[in-house]
């Protein structure tokens, strides 16, 4: 019998966090929803990702006492070709990427040079002009 497994993260800047699972290929609908699991159930996240094959889909929720979004997802049912540690990680890169790119922007810096590595490094190369 399936269930929901949650996984704490240290996510907490909604923006940077649709950004960076956009910039992965996985979208997350508009608005909050429900994620879908085995034989019909289901659970409340801020950040729902519909699975391909439209069951075991994947979500995120704020969890106030942590203050960060928690993965929420039936494990059982997950379909995506990296185990769920190998996502997360790769969300975890991309979302600080994304929360750099946004706090230079902010402070007036512009991107000039994005480089993704051989060994998954990303380097970035950021300039301001005064």
């Amino acid at each position: 019998m399936s269930h929901f497994s949650t996984i704490k993260t240290e996510l907490r800047d909604r923006d940077a966090l649709v950004a960076a699972l956009a910039a992965l290929g996985h979208p997350p609908l508009d608005g909050p929803g429900l994620v879908r699991g085995y034989r019909g159930q289901q659970e409340q996240a801020e950040l729902v990702v519909s699975a391909q094959d439209g069951r075991g889909d994947l979500g995120f929720r704020w969890n106030a006492g942590t203050g960060a979004y928690e993965l929420v997802a039936d494990l059982d049912l997950w379909r995506l070709p990296v185990p769920p540690e190998r996502f997360l990680a790769q969300v975890n890169q991309r979302y600080a990427l994304e929360a750099i790119l946004a706090a230079s922007v902010a402070e007036g810096f512009q991107v000039a040079e994005q480089t993704n590595c051989d060994d998954g490094a990303i380097e970035l190369v950021v300039t301001r002009w005064g």
